[in-house]
């Protein structure tokens, strides 16, 4: 597969103007993201960002007892490395990916330099960074407000979005993460998810067997971010996320 088929499945990418796009195709570097590979670390610099194919990253921010909290989730739909769009080097929290896939790596530089002088990439790269900031402000509220079976639904949701395929990687450790609630309590949901049929879980892989079944158990808060993602970055143009 090329790079320019490549990029129409990550969503930013594919918004970009050809001649913007074109400018940044010869310094993409296509690379596996492999579960549990670190991206960047928490307040060291930023040296590439990487626009997800297939798979899902995770932003974490780690305590001085060195207890760790999953902050945000990046997929096909953005990029790994926003503090480079706020034309910054580092940022306090780690990234490292979560559900294997694939995607495209960008060298720092080469980016910051586009940003500076050209604003249309500007103004795309700005309206996800605006997107995913709603969508972690949603996630907060969310924990609040709706039950660990509607979360969870609305996170399978979301992964199922971003890796394009019914099965895929998702540990109970993430997925504890995602929803702030201990292992016990995700083997529990879990267990309820597959009486229903909903889906098949076993030693960490997921199969989506009722997505609509899903969707309709979800909160609202996973329609609520999707809106918004396609009312700042226009329709997804096949891609579910």
């Amino acid at each position: 597969m090329d790079k320019s088929s490549q990029s129409y499945r990550n969503r930013l990418l594919q918004l970009l103007e050809p001649a913007d796009f074109d400018r940044l195709r010869a310094h993409l570097e296509p690379v596996p993201l492999e579960y549990r590979q670190p991206l960047y670390e928490a307040n060291k610099d930023i040296a590439f960002v990487y626009f997800p194919i297939e798979g899902v990253a995770s932003l974490v921010s780690t305590m001085a007892d060195g207890s760790t909290a999953e902050v945000g989730t990046i997929g096909n739909e953005g990029i790994v490395g926003l503090p480079i769009i706020f034309a910054d080097r580092h940022a306090p929290t780690s990234a490292y990916i979560q559900v294997p896939g694939s995607g495209l790596r960008l060298n720092a530089d080469v980016l910051r330099k586009e940003l500076e002088v050209n604003t249309r990439t500007r103004t795309v790269m700005l309206h996800y960074a605006h997107a995913f900031f709603n969508q972690v402000a949603q996630s907060a509220a969310c924990v609040n407000f709706h039950y660990i079976e509607q979360r969870c639904c609305r996170w399978l949701l979301m992964t199922h979005d971003r890796v394009q395929s019914d099965q895929f990687l998702l540990t109970q450790e993430f997925l504890g993460m995602m929803l702030g609630v201990r292992r016990t309590s995700v083997t529990d949901v879990a267990a309820v998810l597959k009486k229903r049929k909903l889906i098949k879980y076993n030693r960490g892989l997921v199969t989506i067997l009722d997505r609509s079944g899903l969707e309709r158990r979800a909160c609202e808060c996973y329609s609520v971010s999707k809106k918004e993602f396609d009312r700042l970055l226009g329709p997804s143009l096949g891609l579910r996320a």
